[in-house]
C-alpha cells in the first residue's frame, strides 16, 4: 500500500472541516449529522472516520482552529509589538477576524461555538484554556501601555484586559448577525478611543 504524505493528510482534513462548515453554517450543529458530512466532503464514513472519531471532535476542531489563530495573531502582537496602543491591538484584530470571517465564515461559526460550550464541557474547557492565553497575552500589551501612561494604572491589567477582549465578542456577534458592513469604522474607532 502506497505511503500516504503528510501534505495529502492536510488537504483531506481541511477537505472534511469545509465541509462541515458549509453544513454546520447551514444547519447548525445538532441537524447537522455525520452522514451530511460525508456526503458534502465526498468521502466515505471511513475516509472521515479515519481523522475525526464524531461530529463532536469536528466542532472541536472547527472552534479550535479559529480560537488558535485570534491567539497566534494577540501572541504575535503582545511579543513583537508590545508599543502598539489597545485601540491599534484591537484594530489588527477586527481586521484579521474580517479577513478569516470572508475566508471561513468565522464569525458564524464562533456563534455556534460559543452555544455549544453550554453543552459540551469538553469544548468548554478547551475554550477556557484558549482563552486563558488570549487574556495572559493581552494583559502583557496592557501593562506596556500602562507603564507608558497610555492607559489608568488605578485599574490592574487583569481587570483593564478583561474589559478590552469583552469588545472583541460584540464585533464578532455584529458581524456575523448584521454583516461586514455594520463593522466597517470600528477598525478606526477603537483606534480614536485608544490612540
Amino acid at each position: 500500500m502506497p505511503k500516504v504524505t503528510q501534505q495529502y493528510r492536510d488537504a483531506r482534513r481541511d477537505q472534511i472541516l469545509s465541509a462541515a462548515r458549509r453544513c454546520f453554517l447551514r444547519d447548525g450543529f445538532h441537524a447537522t449529522s455525520m452522514q451530511d458530512l460525508f456526503a458534502e466532503a465526498g468521502l466515505s464514513s471511513g475516509a472521515v472516520y479515519q481523522y475525526f472519531a464524531s461530529k463532536d471532535d469536528v466542532i472541536l476542531a472547527i472552534a479550535e482552529e479559529n480560537m488558535r489563530g485570534v491567539l497566534a495573531m494577540i501572541h504575535d502582537v503582545a511579543s513583537s509589538q508590545p508599543e502598539w496602543s489597545i485601540g491599534a491591538v484591537l484594530a489588527a484584530i477586527f481586521t484579521n477576524l474580517r479577513a478569516k470571517d470572508a475566508r471561513d465564515s468565522l464569525a458564524g461559526l464562533a456563534l455556534l461555538a460559543w452555544s455549544e460550550t453550554l453543552r459540551n464541557p469538553v469544548l468548554a474547557r478547551r475554550f477556557a484554556a484558549l482563552f486563558a492565553q488570549i487574556r495572559a497575552d493581552l494583559t502583557e500589551v496592557v501593562r506596556t501601555q500602562q507603564s507608558a501612561g497610555h492607559l489608568p494604572r488605578e485599574a490592574s491589567a487583569e481587570a483593564l484586559t478583561a474589559v478590552v477582549i469583552s469588545i472583541v465578542p460584540g464585533y464578532i456577534l455584529q458581524l456575523a448577525t448584521l454583516g461586514s458592513s455594520a463593522v466597517d469604522d470600528m477598525p478606526a474607532a477603537v483606534q480614536a478611543l485608544w490612540p
